[in-house]
């Protein structure tokens, strides 16, 4: 028996779960779905982390709700990406193949907006949209809202934290005011009950393991090493467990193609999703990850939301992400439909803090792991290279091709011939330079460091030069993240760097002065979201302040350069 027979649904929609394997709901399922069937029409709000069948909580009340004779626009749901958007929509799709008379359409920016527009003017039933482009089309009056009865707001955290809240403003404000309303969302923040307040009316509420914000099947684990080295522990954890699938997190554009671009030179099956790439090299690479065509997928968190792939094994963090909430939606992405998965964070010495803020307030317990060793590697290769041979059938032109070598192993023993090419798996390793110096292996691992101020108060001040950065308190760093990431784009070790001061829209750090030749340069064309980073020389930075205007301008500018990072998103997504 298919039991979600029990919630309401009608014999066709069990039919085609039948066909899609779906038999047992899930929690917000099993609780959402016969609350809003047996309530229409009711306002609603749906607490679940990602991950746990939303989708098709209010999917398939819609498809059953729907008045397919009607060809107007019935249901609008909005989406934070574009990825997110088409996965939806596909599921839209596979839930009504019962029914050829519902079309489903999906709007998102990076694509020909003509070809959407051709779309639209077929009759479409379910519109699913970002919210950048689905204003464009509104404006350009390629879509009609006025007959929308059902509204949904999917992965509503996530809308608000992308810059969405006046563009949902603006679109809400096209459909009907008696409209029916339903929230989607992993968290529940002031903002979000802010929009419950103005657009919802006395809304039923499912919350489903609120307190539990993370996976209980994720095993969560850090590596503490050098920024320098994180790299190179990374491709120790790929090459000891050759089975591992998974998405590594990085924190800009910049970084996550670099890093794509070194592992895919070194010859491991990776690539890069990040907001620069075009909608159809993002499809490409998607579409290569879902077929395993790779190991590993390097993403930046936002290219990253909306990615559903069940069988992901492990969740990389190459840096931690500056929010909570941040940590809770990356490691989400393994340990699905009932599997177990592992995230592993990499941290510079004095992040220690950092793991000890997330035990606390998300309630996880973290365990601290070493990087493997060189001889940990040897040992996992071979064993890895002997099941591959032991479970390899053989090819029917191997007899030939070993006739053809006219014995030229025959004087070697079994024994000898086995060391031989045990030796050349061997040399894959020896091989890899970051492994071993001055042909001593290389530990990469290191133990929580004293603080900076501690380290550099003994140092000879007039051996530093003082530098400005426009990053502050306001973006949500902290000192050491901040540090972290002026080593990572400058390429200069993190004990060149001294005293460090944050302010609320800017910084001011010290370098060695041996050290910090073009640093200037290392910063130009860089962005952090959008916003170009300018980092120059203190004493530069004085003689613009001396004009008295220095500050109001870059304040002006940090205005307009946010504006301009919410507008590009818009467009992205």
């Amino acid at each position: 028996m298919n039991n979600f027979e029990k919630l309401g649904l009608s014999q066709s929609t069990i039919e085609v779960l039948d066909k899609l394997g779906f038999v047992d709901p899930t929690p917000v399922q099993e609780k959402a779905i016969p609350m809003l069937l047996g309530n229409d029409p009711t306002d609603f709000i749906g607490i679940a982390q990602t991950g746990t069948g939303k989708t098709a909580a209010f999917g398939l009340p819609l498809i059953e709700l729907i008045d397919t004779d009607n060809k107007a626009t019935q249901v609008l749901i909005m989406a934070p990406t574009r990825e997110l958007g088409q996965q939806t929509a596909q599921q839209l799709v596979s839930f009504s193949q019962n029914n050829k008379r519902l079309n489903v359409e999906v709007v998102y920016g990076g694509a020909a907006i003509v070809n959407q527009i051709r779309a639209l003017k077929k009759p479409t039933q379910i519109v699913v949209a970002t919210p950048g482009r689905l204003l464009d089309l509104i404006n350009r009056k390629a879509v009609k809202l006025d007959n929308v009865r059902y509204v949904v707001l999917d992965e509503a955290d996530e809308m608000l934290n992308m810059g969405f809240k006046e563009d949902i403003d603006e679109i809400l404000s096209h459909t009907l005011e008696d409209r029916v309303t339903w929230l989607f969302s992993a968290t529940m923040p002031p903002e979000i009950r802010r929009i419950v307040n103005k657009y919802m009316e006395a809304p039923l509420e499912v919350s489903i393991n609120t307190k539990e914000k993370v996976n209980k099947d994720i095993t969560h684990k850090y590596v503490i090493t050098k920024v320098a080295n994180k790299l190179s522990s990374i491709r120790r954890f790929l090459d000891i467990q050759p089975d591992m699938r998974g998405i590594l997190f990085c924190r800009t554009r910049r970084e996550t193609q670099q890093i794509a671009d070194e592992l895919g030179n070194m010859g491991y099956g990776v690539e890069a999703l990040h907001g620069d790439l075009s909608q159809g090299q993002r499809d490409a690479v998607m579409r290569r990850f879902k077929t395993r065509s790779m190991q590993l997928l390097i993403a930046t968190d936002v290219a990253a939301r909306g990615i559903d792939v069940n069988d992901l094994t492990h969740v990389l963090h190459h840096t931690l992400p500056d929010q909570l909430d941040g940590y809770t939606h990356r490691s989400g992405r393994t340990a699905r439909a009932g599997k177990k998965g592992v995230s592993i964070a990499f941290i510079n010495p004095r992040e220690g803090k950092r793991i000890a803020e997330l035990e606390r307030k998300i309630k996880v317990k973290f365990e601290r792991i070493e990087v493997p060793s060189v001889e940990e590697l040897k040992s996992s290769r071979i064993n890895n290279w002997a099941n591959l041979i032991i479970n390899t059938e053989i090819d029917e032109q191997a007899e030939k091709i070993l006739y053809n070598l006219h014995g030229q192993f025959a004087h070697l023993s079994t024994e000898d011939l086995l060391k031989r090419l045990i030796t050349t798996q061997l040399d894959h390793i020896m091989i890899q330079s970051d492994n071993f110096k001055g042909g001593v292996e290389v530990d990469l691992n290191e133990t929580a460091g004293e603080s900076r101020r501690e380290s550099t108060r003994n140092r000879d001040k007039s051996g530093f030069n003082r530098y400005f950065v426009n990053i502050g308190l306001i973006d949500g760093l902290t000192k050491g993240d901040l540090i972290h990431y002026l080593s990572d784009v400058s390429g200069i070790k993190r004990k060149s760097f001294g005293d460090l001061s944050m302010q609320k829209n800017c910084s001011y750090f010290d370098v060695d002065n041996k050290d910090d030749k073009g640093l200037n340069k290392s910063f130009r064309g860089v962005e952090i979201e959008g916003r170009s980073i300018r980092v120059n020389r203190d004493d530069e930075g004085n003689k613009r302040q001396n004009t008295g205007s220095s500050h109001s301008r870059f304040k002006r500018k940090r205005k307009k350069s946010d504006k301009e990072f919410r507008r590009s998103r818009k467009k992205r997504y």
